[in-house]
């Protein structure tokens, strides 16, 4: 007899072949990429990113950030998707799932072949001025760090899921921060959503409008504690479209979704792969 997560990926698959679920994933897609997620698996918050207005109050905070933003990003950008990346790929390769909406900044789903991904908070790879505007990609920025800060080869055993690290504080201050190359101003920020941001209407909106217009909600390695991606749960659920969840440990949402798996992510996509793979064969043999 199936135990109970495989009856619930069973309900899952079917919801899922009725039609192209709307994806929602959080942190836990990437942990098996070397990227851990911001929460223990009892939901409380393992570390403590920096805050926007802290970020925007002081030349020393955009130091300490780059400073550790620095050191970070060499592992960061080195991650690599892993098998729930690909495996998602796969079910909307197969018409299972439709487009995803992620709240990670590290774009593994794209580097795993997904299709319509909207990234909520935004993406590493990209720098902006608060100042004026001018826009910068990360690899250019990281080389001219690279070469105002000679000899600087402090590393750290540790990775965040915003890219950055903890460093000693005389690290930090022998850190020389970028600045703009248009006005000077030392006011580049990765263009993602930090902590105490808000998304853009525009981008809330558009994840509004494909809830809205998607048959189901499927939800992926998000503890849902934010209300950023809790929201479209939310919304979800008050329009009677069917919720199903899988992540490791509690969420904020687990009262709100119909099918939910309490299961490390790639062996319930793998299962879910298989059972989709089963009915696609069967609904192509001929009658």
């Amino acid at each position: 007899m199936a135990d109970a997560s495989e009856a619930v990926t069973e309900q899952i698959a079917a919801v899922l072949c009725a039609g192209p679920a709307l994806v929602l994933t959080g942190a836990g897609m990437s942990t098996d990429s070397g990227i851990p997620d911001y929460r223990g698996p009892d939901g409380t918050r393992r570390v403590t990113p920096m805050h926007l207005s802290e970020f925007v109050g002081s030349s020393q905070a955009r130091q300490r950030y780059w400073a550790r933003s620095f050191v970070g990003w060499r592992r960061f950008h080195a991650a690599r998707p892993n098998a729930a990346h690909h495996l998602v790929t796969r079910l909307q390769e197969l018409g299972a799932v439709g487009p995803l909406i992620t709240q990670n900044v590290d774009g593994l789903h794209q580097a795993a072949g997904t299709r319509d991904v909207v990234e909520l908070h935004g993406n590493l790879v990209e720098v902006v001025c608060l100042t004026c505007g001018a826009r910068i990609d990360r690899p250019t920025l990281d080389a001219r760090m690279a070469a105002q800060n000679p000899g600087f080869d402090v590393d750290s055993d540790e990775i965040r899921p915003d890219g950055d690290v903890r460093l000693d504080a005389v690290d930090v201050e022998r850190f020389v921060p970028p600045a703009c190359d248009q006005c000077g101003a030392d006011t580049l920020k990765p263009d993602v959503v930090f902590f105490g941001g808000a998304v853009a209407k525009p981008l809330v909106q558009h994840c509004f409008d494909l809830v809205d217009a998607a048959p189901s909600l499927l939800v992926l390695g998000s503890s849902l504690q934010v209300m950023s991606g809790l929201r479209f749960v939310r919304h979800a659920a008050r329009r009677g479209i069917p919720v199903s969840l899988v992540t490791r440990g509690p969420t904020r949402g687990d009262d709100l979704v119909d099918h939910r798996v309490d299961g490390e992510l790639g062996d319930s996509l793998r299962s879910l792969v298989d059972l989709v793979e089963v009915e696609v064969r069967g609904a192509a043999a001929p009658r």
